[in-house]
């Protein structure tokens, strides 16, 4: 038991941690090795500073909508880690992990509708600027893809988890 709750615990702050990668970290779409755009910025490598130069992306309703499930999957998550904790101490024997469970579902979802919208809406998250057959997906959004799985699982472990003493 005490296996399965360390366990459990690891892969949630793993996901969370992958999901806070996937949300805040640049590349979710590379043009070349020296020009990125990820959800909040579009930049440039200046080779003569050797530095990332940022500007801000150009807003549509696409990837705000990507932008607003990605941060509403981190709250999920990150709700749904306090509500373990917090039933781990008060949930009497036998009970089950039901609402932190539920947390964590949603967490997974919002996360697969982001990603949905950022692959099959590109072309309009981007802004049509350039050719997107020359670009490719970048980690965070292959980061986001590996949460969905990780979160869903976790999800249906911890519906499945009933407290023992």
């Amino acid at each position: 038991m005490v296996f399965l709750l360390v366990s459990l615990t690891v892969l949630h702050l793993v996901t969370l941690v992958m999901l806070l990668i996937a949300t805040l970290e640049k590349s979710w779409w590379i043009w070349t090795e020296s020009e990125i755009t990820d959800l909040w910025y579009n930049c440039f490598h200046d080779n003569a500073t050797n530095t990332w130069l940022c500007a801000t992306t150009n807003e549509n309703d696409w990837l705000q909508s990507v932008q607003a499930l990605m941060i509403l999957s981190v709250v999920f998550s990150s709700i749904s880690f306090l509500l373990f904790l917090g039933q781990l101490l008060t949930l009497s024997k036998g009970g089950i992990f039901y609402f932190t469970g539920i947390c964590q579902a949603f967490a997974g979802l919002t996360t697969f509708a982001a990603c949905l919208i950022f692959t099959f809406h590109r072309k309009e998250i981007l802004n049509d600027s350039k050719d997107d057959n020359r670009g490719r997906f970048g980690y965070c959004f292959i980061v986001a893809w590996l949460c969905v799985p990780l979160l869903l699982i976790s999800a249906m472990l911890y519906v499945h988890l009933r407290k023992r003493q």
